[in-house]
C-alpha cells in the first residue's frame, strides 16, 4: 500500500479522518508509524498529499490531512474484458486500475461460464475494493470506470461502434497481425478474450465494430498475462 485511500464520507471537519480497519493496521503493523509521522494519503477521485499521525491508539489512527497534489495522469484506455473466472477477475480489476486505464467494460461472451456472473465478488462493492488495491499500489486516486455487459451481441452491435470512433480500436487476437502500436496519447480501445480467445463469429463482430485484431507474438497468454503485456506493448 503506497497511498493510503480517504473516501469523502469518512472525512472530518478540520481535514481530519479516523480510520480502524486494514488501513489503520498498515500503518501500526506495516510502515511502524508513530504519532508524529507522516504518511501519503489521498482522496478518493481526488488529490494527493500528506497526512500527519494525531493519535496511535489500539484500536484506531487518527490523521491531520492536506491533499494539494493532482494524481498521475490516466492512460486514455478503455479496457473490454470477456469475464474471466471469478478469482482472476479480481486480480485483473486491480491491474487494471495499477497501471491508470480509464475504464473497464466487462463483456459476456460465448466461453465464458454462464456461473461466473453469478459470483459475490462481482458485486459492485467488491469491485471497488478491488480498484481501491490497485490504486493504493500505484500511488493513484481516481477510479476507473466500470460497465457490466452481460449480452454480446446487442453492445458489440448497437454501443460499441461509437466508443471504438475515433480511437486507436484493438482486439486481441492469437491469430491476428503482430502488433506495434505504440502511443502515449492516442485514445484507446482494447479487447481481450476469454481463455480460449474469442470464437470466429465474435471476431467478426468486432471488427465490423471497427477493432482491428492483433496479435502479440507466438506464446500465447493467459488473460491475466496478456492483459500487462498488451498495455505494456500499447503505451510503453
Amino acid at each position: 500500500m503506497n497511498l493510503i485511500l480517504l473516501h469523502a464520507d469518512e472525512l472530518l471537519s478540520g481535514k481530519r479522518v479516523t480510520l480502524c480497519d486494514a488501513r489503520f493496521l498498515h500503518i501500526r503493523d506495516v510502515l511502524r508509524a508513530c504519532e508524529g509521522d507522516s504518511v501519503k494519503v489521498g482522496i478518493v477521485n481526488g488529490a494527493r498529499g500528506i497526512a500527519q499521525i494525531t493519535t496511535l491508539a489500539k484500536d484506531h489512527v487518527e490523521l491531520q490531512y492536506h491533499c494539494a497534489e493532482a494524481p498521475p495522469a490516466k492512460l486514455p484506455l478503455t479496457v473490454i474484458l470477456a469475464l474471466p473466472r471469478p478469482k482472476a477477475a479480481r486480480r485483473l480489476c486491480r491491474t487494471i486500475a495499477e497501471l491508470g486505464a480509464q475504464k473497464l467494460i466487462l463483456l459476456n461472451s460465448y466461453r465464458v461460464e454462464k456461473s461466473y456472473w453469478q459470483s459475490p465478488l462481482l458485486e459492485p462493492d467488491k469491485l471497488l475494493t478491488y480498484f481501491i488495491q490497485g490504486l493504493q499500489q500505484a500511488g493513484d486516486t481516481t477510479l476507473p470506470d466500470i460497465q457490466i455487459e452481460k449480452r454480446f451481441k446487442p453492445f458489440v452491435e448497437d454501443r460499441l461502434p461509437e466508443i471504438a470512433r475515433n480511437t486507436r480500436a484493438l482486439v486481441a487476437h492469437p491469430y491476428g497481425e503482430t502488433t506495434s502500436h505504440k502511443s502515449q496519447c492516442m485514445p484507446t480501445v482494447l479487447a481481450i478474450g476469454p481463455e480460449g480467445g474469442f470464437i470466429p463469429y465474435e471476431i467478426e463482430k468486432l471488427n465490423a465494430a471497427g477493432l482491428q485484431t492483433v496479435q502479440i507474438g507466438e506464446r500465447i497468454l493467459t488473460t491475466e498475462t496478456a492483459v500487462p503485456v498488451l498495455i505494456a506493448k500499447l503505451f510503453d
